[in-house]
């Protein structure tokens, strides 16, 4: 509660998404009034989990779209925080440029507009992507990444591999978000969560999810998309997507917060990761045979969450013991995996 016993406001874009979800229910429980955006409050397929989540306290949910100038005006009006969340994840895109790029930088602006012009907000929070960090040409072994290192855009435009649109996206929303928060004297802090996993109230599956999982599911689409992260970054850097909700609100309301942060709980490979789920969860059969070909036996590069640390922040989950505490039973929840 503020002065006076008013509720704090809080204002979450993207709430049907998957860390949205999460923390939209950790403001909840914290006391907040939280209102957040979907694009059609309507479909109910993609929004169910926001009625459930109106059980636990004030949550206002409000049509707005990342491409309509001035749509989160409603949102943000009247809140202390606002938490950038939603964002287009248009990973295999035909034109990154045109259906990615653009509309990720466009989107982020759109909602800081609307907090330059709410003149309540105290902070904004602004959630990217460690692959706004870690998508650079680094030769060798034994590196580690702060807040300082920035993905290599002219290097990704150039080389165009992989889903290079995407850190390409992080990386510009991230400095145009900075450079309006400048002229506008908004208080602007970034969040850089590392591949995130773990249990949320939204129903919708997150691609990090299968990912997590796919080595004891068998999906090769979603192990693709781990072998890919180890490939591109050196290492599969993984956060629990709790830690990460709780590092959200920690710089929101952390007033000395400013600047980057990486939030990062475990560094492991892909092959480190097939040895813990073989001996943690011996009633699935963790598929040998997707690990053929190149894997690191130790991260080649680490993501380091020295900095958020050292302000007084306390990771929970530090082990991929605790990491994948409750992802498994997500798992079976969403089918991914059998009962």
């Amino acid at each position: 509660m503020s002065a006076g016993g008013t509720k704090k406001k809080a204002c979450v874009t993207g709430g049907n998404g998957y860390i949205a979800s999460v923390l939209i229910k950790m403001m909840l429980e914290k006391g907040y009034a939280v209102k957040t955006t979907v694009r059609n409050p309507d479909d109910m397929e993609k929004n169910s989990h926001l009625k459930d989540l109106q059980a636990l306290g004030s949550l206002e949910v409000l049509r707005a779209d990342l491409d309509d100038e001035g749509s989160f005006d409603e949102a943000v009006a009247g809140c202390d925080y606002a938490f950038l969340v939603a964002a287009p994840v248009n990973l295999h895109s035909e034109n990154p440029e045109k259906e990615l790029i653009e509309p990720a930088v466009r989107g982020t602006l759109n909602v800081m507009r609307s907090c330059a012009k709410a003149g309540t907000v105290k902070r904004v929070v602004l959630t990217s992507s460690a692959a706004a960090v870690s998508s650079r040409p680094l030769q060798g072994d034994g590196h580690v990444l702060d807040e300082n290192s920035w993905s290599d855009v002219e290097f990704l435009t150039a080389n165009k591999s992989g889903p290079w649109g995407y850190p390409v996206s992080k990386v510009l929303s991230e400095k145009e978000a900075c450079r309006f928060a400048e002229e506008h004297g908004i208080s602007l802090v970034t969040v850089c969560p590392v591949l995130t996993v773990g249990a949320a109230p939204a129903k919708k599956i997150h691609t990090s999810v299968p990912a997590s999982l796919s080595l004891l599911s068998g999906d090769d689409a979603a192990f693709g998309v781990l072998k890919g992260v180890e490939m591109a970054t050196g290492g599969v850097p993984m956060v629990h997507v709790a830690d990460l909700c709780r590092a959200e609100v920690f710089v929101a309301e952390e007033d000395a917060a400013s600047g980057r942060y990486i939030c990062c709980g475990v560094n492991t490979t892909v092959a480190e990761l097939a040895r813990f789920l073989t001996e943690k969860y011996p009633q699935y059969t963790v598929k040998a045979d997707l690990l053929s070909g190149e894997l690191l036996e130790k991260p080649r590069v680490r993501l380091s969450s020295a900095r958020l640390v050292k302000e007084g922040f306390e990771f929970k989950k530090k082990t991929l013991d605790e990491i994948y505490d409750d992802v498994v039973e997500h798992g079976k929840a969403l089918g991914i995996l059998p009962n």
